[in-house]
C-alpha cells in the first residue's frame, strides 16, 4: 500500500518537471538540433548529401519562425543574409577559419538563422523574466572563465594560445552589460558555444592557429567568439533601421497630420 503514495510523488515531480521544462522547449532543441547536425555533416561524402543538410535546415527555421511575431521572423531572416556576408568574408576571403571542403556549407546560413532565432526569443523565458540583466551576468561570468582559460590552463592542452577569444570577450560584455538586450546577447553565447564546440571537434571547420592579416593567435574555437556573432546581430538591427528609412523616404504617410486643434475653430 505503501507504494501508492510513493508513485503519485514521483508522478507529481515529473508533471512539475515537464511544467518547468516547456517554455524552454524550443531552446533545447535548437542545442540538440546543432550537434546532430554537424555530427551528419562530419559523415558526408559529397557536396549533394552536404547540401541536403542545409536544405533540412532551411526547412527547420521556416517551421521554427511559422509563429513568432512578424517583427522577429523578419529579423531572422535578415540575419541569414547578413550572415552569409560575414561568412564569405570571414572563411573565403580573410579566412581565419575554413570549413573542410573549403566551401561555405548551404547550411550555415540557415543555422545563423537558428543562433539568432534561439537569442531574440530568449527575453521571454522564465529564467530572464525572473533575473533579468543578472541571469545574463551569469553567462558572461561563464564566458569569462572560459576566456581566462583559453590564455592560462587550455594552452598546454590545446597548444594553442587563445588571444582572439580574449580580443572579442569586451564586446560580447559591452553588449550583456549596456544594452536593453541583454538576454539575446547571452542567449547568443550559449548557442554559439554549443554549435562551435560541436563543429570543431566533429572536424567541419577549424580555426587557424593564427589568424592570417593580423597574425593574432586563436583556439579553436576562440572563447568568446560569440562576441564576433553579437556584431551580425549589430548589423541586423542597422539593416532594419536602414530599410524603415528608405521606406519611409520612398512611400511618405498617406495620411496628413492632424491640424492644429485651433485651425477646425477658425473655418
Amino acid at each position: 500500500m505503501s507504494s501508492y503514495p510513493a508513485s503519485g510523488g514521483l508522478t507529481h515531480s515529473r508533471s512539475r518537471l515537464l511544467v518547468a521544462v516547456r517554455p524552454y522547449w524550443l531552446h533545447l532543441y535548437l542545442l540538440a538540433y546543432t550537434p546532430l547536425l554537424l555530427l551528419l555533416d562530419s559523415r558526408t561524402q559529397n557536396l549533394g548529401q552536404q547540401s541536403a543538410l542545409g536544405v533540412l535546415t532551411f526547412f527547420v527555421l521556416w517551421l521554427c519562425t511559422l509563429k513568432l511575431p512578424r517583427g522577429q521572423r523578419l529579423q531572422v531572416w535578415l540575419c541569414v543574409g547578413v550572415a552569409t556576408v560575414f561568412e564569405i568574408f570571414g572563411s573565403l576571403i580573410w579566412g581565419v577559419y575554413r570549413y573542410r571542403w573549403h566551401n561555405l556549407p548551404l547550411y550555415v546560413p540557415p543555422g545563423h538563422g537558428l543562433v539568432y532565432l534561439f537569442g531574440v526569443t530568449a527575453a521571454a523565458l522564465p529564467v530572464f523574466r525572473r533575473h533579468g540583466r543578472r541571469a545574463a551576468e551569469a553567462v558572461l561570468a561563464l564566458c569569462t572563465l572560459y576566456a581566462i582559460a583559453g590564455l592560462t590552463v587550455l594552452p598546454p592542452v590545446t597548444h594553442r594560445l587563445d588571444v582572439q577569444g580574449a580580443f572579442c570577450w569586451p564586446v560580447l560584455a559591452w553588449c550583456i552589460l549596456k544594452t536593453e538586450r541583454y538576454a539575446l546577447f547571452a542567449a547568443i553565447f550559449l548557442a554559439t558555444l554549443d554549435l562551435e564546440l560541436a563543429g570543431t571537434l566533429a572536424g567541419d571547420w577549424s580555426w587557424l592557429p593564427v589568424a592570417p592579416w593580423d597574425g593574432v593567435p586563436s583556439g579553436n574555437p576562440p572563447s568568446a567568439i560569440a562576441g564576433g556573432y553579437s556584431l551580425i546581430d549589430g548589423s541586423v538591427g542597422l539593416v532594419l533601421a536602414a530599410l524603415a528609412w528608405l521606406r519611409l523616404r520612398r512611400w511618405p504617410p498617406l495620411i496628413s497630420p492632424p491640424e492644429p486643434s485651433g485651425a477646425a475653430g477658425d473655418r
